[in-house]
C-alpha cells in the first residue's frame, strides 16, 4: 500500500523493512538492530524533506514513540504530517494476507499470523486517517486516501 502510495504521488517511499534487512545483510544481527532501522529512516526521511520532496514512511508504528518520532521529523523541519493507519476489520482475510504473503525482499523472513496477531500494539491517541482495507482493492484504498488527502 505505501510503495503504491509513494507512485502515485511520487513521494520518496522509506520501508522499515527494507532498511532493517540491509543492516542483517551487512551481518548486523536482529538482537542488535533495535531501533537502528528506525533511527535510519528518520534521517533519510529528515534528508528528503529538506529537498522538498514528500516521504512515504512504511512502517508498523505499533507504538506511541515510533509513531511520535516520525511527526518529530516533519515538526523539526516545520513540513505538514499526515498520519495513515492501514486495517483489516476482517480477521479471515486479514490472516489470509498475512499467510499468503511473499517476501520482495531478499532473505526477509515475514511475520507468521501468530506473530501478526499477538504484536504489541497500542492504541492511537490522536487523530489520523484510518483506511480499513477489508473487501477493498489496492486501488480502492489509494482513490479513498488521496481523496481523503485532498479534503484535508
Amino acid at each position: 500500500m505505501a510503495r503504491a502510495l509513494a507512485e502515485r504521488l511520487r513521494a520518496v517511499h522509506l520501508r522499515i523493512d527494507t532498511i532493517e534487512q540491509a543492516l542483517r545483510h551487512a551481518g548486523i544481527t536482529d538482537g542488535e538492530i533495535g531501533p537502528a532501522g528506525y533511527m535510519a529512516a528518520y534521517e533519510l526521511a529528515a534528508d528528503n524533506l529538506r529537498n522538498g520532496l514528500s516521504v512515504i514512511a512504511d512502517s508498523v508504528n505499533p507504538l506511541p514513540v515510533s509513531r511520535d518520532a516520525w511527526r518529530a521529523v516533519a515538526e523539526r523541519l516545520a513540513v505538514d504530517a499526515v498520519e495513515i493507519e492501514i486495517t483489516c476489520s476482517d480477521a479471515a482475510e486479514h490472516r489470509r494476507r498475512v499467510e499468503t504473503r511473499r517476501a520482495d525482499i531478499t532473505g526477509l523472513v515475514l511475520p507468521s499470523w501468530q506473530d501478526v496477531a499477538t504484536r504489541d500494539y497500542a492504541p492511537w491517541s490522536r487523530p489520523r486517517l484510518v483506511v480499513d482495507t477489508a473487501g477493498k482493492s489496492i486501488v480502492a484504498c489509494l482513490d479513498e486516501i488521496v481523496a481523503r488527502l485532498k479534503r484535508q
